[in-house]
């Protein structure tokens, strides 16, 4: 019998027992990899990154900018591109089924964020066809069932028509799938003049603007450049990257991060404290048999090592299931809730897996070092 053999048939000698200690840490895992896969959605890794700056009004997200803006902002030094985008939010049928058009320039827009999303000439030509037309997300047209040349209809939250309706009508031109797998692609472009023309207020105003810096310019130093220029005006300006805009949104409602932090932490320390538990009634379980390899001339460090992969074995195979939930629940649930599995959740989860594993079995394993042959033979 081999010593991994034998480790396997030590940790199953329970098998419910056994089953159950997997399906705990299985959960605590799924409960790791969806929160961890959450941060890294909203927090960079869809899409969102350092090198594309976002101008919004000072005042908050609720108050948009004059278009007449963006001629000033192309004249800052450090500019390579800019763009602008009005946000038209409303639902579709039912009002928790919640849709976002982006209502942008399509050629410009394509030149900042085009090869992102994946915008191919095609697309660019189906929007332009008609100003009613939109291009709708993968993500967005899966959830829907939209394909296209479908005619669709969404009925705003913030954007009223000049006739007092609420109520969009748009053709789908196309979908597009965006560059990678992890590109946010739950939501639609619009024509911005078709918006513009329609709605009741805010004539000729977005809310905000998509710069893209020069190659060798710092985002930084050319976001400080941006806000001076309007510091003065009616309407000054706040200017961030993606990733900051993204993660200031978030702390609006509240610190995610420690939220999340906080459930993962609670999580794997009552697993902790389950395994610990059980492991160390297993090893009271078998005192007898400890007692026997010792006398067998078995080492302390032997007995030691064989508790450790025993949990190692645990945990491996239920951080192996929760894993693997994480990735079924991403490819399904993944778009529409902003979860993207990355390689450096699950490096980490690895990680996790192995120090949790040594950990629970510490104790159990001093335990049984401890144990005198008199004392094991006693125990029979």
């Amino acid at each position: 019998m081999t010593f991994l053999t034998l480790a396997r048939r030590n940790a199953w000698r329970k098998p419910m027992r056994t089953l159950l200690l997997i399906f705990c840490i299985a959960v605590a895992f799924l409960i790791y990899g969806l929160t961890a896969s959450f941060l890294s959605g909203t927090q960079g890794s869809a899409g969102a990154n350092d090198d594309i700056l976002g101008v919004i009004n000072k005042s908050g997200r609720g108050q948009t900018l004059p278009i007449a803006h963006l001629r000033r902002i192309e004249t800052v030094e450090g500019v390579a591109e800019v763009t602008y985008m009005s946000r038209l939010r409303g639902f579709n049928e039912v009002e928790r089924n919640v849709v976002v058009a982006n209502a942008v320039a399509a050629d410009e827009f394509a030149r900042v964020n085009g090869e992102n999303l994946g915008l191919t000439p095609d697309l660019l030509a189906a929007l332009k066809q008609g100003r009613d037309r939109v291009l709708v997300g993968r993500a967005l047209a899966n959830a829907q069932g939209w394909s296209a040349g479908q005619r669709i209809e969404v009925t705003s939250f913030n954007i009223m028509q000049d006739g007092g309706t609420r109520n969009w009508r748009f053709e789908v031109g196309g979908v597009f799938e965006g560059a990678t797998s992890s590109t946010d692609t739950y939501f639609m472009l619009a024509n911005y003049d078709y918006v513009n023309a329609l709605r009741s207020r805010d004539m000729d105003t977005v809310d905000g603007f998509i710069v893209q810096p020069l190659p060798d310019v710092p985002a930084s130093a050319l976001a400080s450049r941006i806000d001076a220029l309007f510091a003065n005006t009616g309407a000054p300006t706040r200017t961030q990257s993606e990733k900051q805009f993204l993660e200031a949104f978030l702390r609006q409602f509240a610190d995610v991060e420690l939220i999340v932090s906080l459930v993962v932490g609670a999580s794997f320390v009552t697993i902790l404290m389950i395994v610990i538990n059980t492991m160390l009634f297993a090893v009271r379980e078998r005192t007898f048999e400890i007692g026997v390899l010792k006398t067998l001339g078995f080492t302390n460090w032997f007995i030691v090592v064989l508790i450790l992969c025993e949990t190692l074995l645990i945990f491996i195979f239920g951080g192996a299931i929760g894993i693997g939930l994480t990735k079924l629940a991403t490819q399904f649930a993944g778009p529409a809730l902003g979860l993207v599995l990355t390689g450096s959740v699950v490096g980490k989860s690895v990680g996790i897996t192995l120090l949790l594993g040594v950990v629970t079995g510490c104790l159990p394993a001093a335990l049984a070092m401890r144990t005198t042959v008199s004392n094991a033979f006693k125990a029979r």
